[in-house]
């Protein structure tokens, strides 16, 4: 009889339990933000520039919500370049999507191995396979007639002719802003082009490609050759190389696609 009379005390407490375990798994759930579309990018930029050309691309994605960190890469050597790469993705906080341009393309398909990418974006980049290098793809077609890389100087270092930059390499810009652009350009060691990639990010992680279609400094042929031995999602955009720049919305929406294709 003093059981049974329990009984009832005993239903109500484990009823208070169950409510109790309930509004703490409630609780973490609220806590522990749903899977969603990756936030973070970070961009690596090509040779005769450095990073301060990507600050319209920079404002589009971070007005979106997105954490941006852009690589100031040295153009010493090709394992520089992946060196500072590395240190800029071990520093985000969770899934990432890599974008190279021009010869940030090289760093990022050696650097993309890294396990905070989620995915991969090339701007009129190199794609190249394991054991090629950035030079044996550049001379894969012929170039332009406005292109103005010129040859190595005396310290193995390269530049982009000064009197050919605006035509060669941004030529939907200003001539102004090209002339600033041409003052200030960063050169790259020749080493650079030489340096065989070891490992081919893109054989493993999605892959996005942008074709710059007015681009004289990479044959957009060449970029067409790379981004569909990649089986890349290849989109072309009316720019020159820097199309980052002349573009950056329609840069932008290739970024944003890719970023939130990865759940």
């Amino acid at each position: 009889m003093k059981h049974l009379l329990l009984q009832p005390k005993r239903i109500y407490l484990l009823v208070c339990l169950s409510v109790s375990l309930l509004l703490l798994l409630a609780v973490h759930t609220m806590a522990e933000p749903a899977p969603g579309p990756v936030k973070n990018i970070v961009i690596v930029h090509g040779a005769f520039a450095d990073g301060s050309g990507f600050k319209g691309l920079y404002r589009i994605l971070t007005k979106k919500g997105y954490h941006v960190t852009i690589v100031q890469n040295p153009l010493t050597s090709l394992k520089d370049d992946v060196d500072a790469t590395l240190r800029a993705l071990d520093k985000q906080d969770g899934p990432t999507i890599l974008v190279g341009h021009s010869w940030g393309g090289t760093v990022i398909t050696e650097a993309g191995v890294h396990p905070k990418v989620a995915a991969l974006v090339y701007i009129s980049a190199f794609l190249p396979e394991a054991g090629e290098t950035t030079g044996q793809l550049a001379m894969s077609l012929p170039m332009a007639g406005e292109g103005g890389i010129l040859p190595p100087d005396d310290k193995g270092v390269v530049y982009f002719d000064r009197a050919k930059f605006h035509a060669g390499f941004a030529a939907d810009l200003s001539q102004e802003e090209a002339d600033f652009m041409s003052a200030s350009q960063v050169p790259i060691f020749a080493a650079c082009f030489g340096a065989p990639v070891t490992n081919a990010a893109w054989k493993t992680k999605p892959t996005y490609g942008i074709v710059a279609t007015e681009d004289k400094a990479l044959n957009p042929a060449i970029e067409r050759n790379m981004y569909e031995r990649a089986k890349a999602k290849i989109t072309e955009i009316k720019g020159s190389h820097v199309v980052f720049i002349s573009q950056p919305n329609a840069v932008a929406n290739v970024i944003i696609d890719a970023a939130n294709a990865q759940q």
